[in-house]
């Protein structure tokens, strides 16, 4: 008899310690490969993420401005990157725990992405040790999660302003944080961001897929039901510059990029 595989989301989802969080999303990457896992169980599950005690989270405004120029200014800039992983895995383990009666290839999808998340996530903060600092030494803010929780009724808004919303923003910060640390001397690091920025780019494509799917099934426009949803969610806009070669590779159209840049 197959396990659950909501039980198991939700128990990767739920703890709080790190190590612990990392090896339960491998292993249900693990067990959805071998076949172990059932994607139709209807066992309910509470759904609660679990974090660890550090960092402490504060508001956006309150995380101080993080330079790349001193040893402590690329750990910070570096730790900022590795809570954003962090809190990518717990965005995967919910996207796939929370929303029932969905295809076989969405669970596939969302919990490969989890993996993905939980290995930059492993590199990254090997790389922060190798500064001399490890994650929950900094401030963060939980922006991410916070959109989550906004969205838990209904996949078409968690599809579009998580991956497609939140995320896709990443792939516009990447670059600019990537030239800071190069001109910084921090190679390794550098480089360690051109990995995971081929990867983001696919996790994007993949909202963008289930969001255009959704939209197919419920006979919406998808580029105008996108902005319809980030201003009735009040998210964040989009703002210049784009990294219009990894939106476009994401799924995003020339065309509405375009428009993302005048909403107002």
């Amino acid at each position: 008899m197959k396990a659950s595989l909501f039980v198991a989301l939700a128990g990767a989802l739920a703890t709080p310690e790190i190590e612990q969080k990392l090896a339960l999303t491998a292993a249900i990457a693990s067990d959805w490969r071998a076949g172990r896992l059932d994607w139709r169980d209807e066992t309910p599950v509470d759904l609660v993420c679990g974090r660890p005690p550090r960092p402490e989270l504060v508001p956006p405004r309150q995380v101080p401005q993080r330079g790349a120029k001193s040893p402590e200014g690329r750990a910070r800039l570096l730790h900022a990157i590795v809570h954003i992983e962090f809190s990518a895995i717990n965005l995967a383990l919910d996207h796939a725990a929370r929303f029932r009666g969905m295809p076989g290839q969405y669970y596939a999808d969302w919990i490969g992405v989890g993996a993905e998340e939980a290995h930059h996530f492993t590199v990254l903060r090997q790389r922060l040790r190798e500064l001399g600092h490890d994650y929950g030494d900094f401030a963060a803010h939980a922006g991410l999660w916070d959109m989550a929780e906004k969205t838990t009724g209904d996949i078409l808004a968690r599809m579009a302003l998580v991956p497609r919303l939140l995320e896709a923003r990443g792939l516009d910060a990447t670059p600019p944080l990537r030239q800071k640390l190069a001109e910084a001397g921090d190679h390794a690091s550098a480089r360690l961001l051109d990995i995971i920025l081929d990867d983001e780019i696919g996790h994007v494509r993949l909202g963008d897929t289930w969001f255009r799917r959704l939209c197919g099934e419920r006979d919406l426009e998808p580029e105008s039901t996108y902005r319809r949803l980030l201003q009735a969610f009040d998210g964040p806009r989009p703002r210049a510059p784009l990294n219009e070669s990894a939106r476009l590779a994401a799924g995003f159209t020339a065309g509405e990029l375009a428009a993302l840049l005048e909403i107002e």
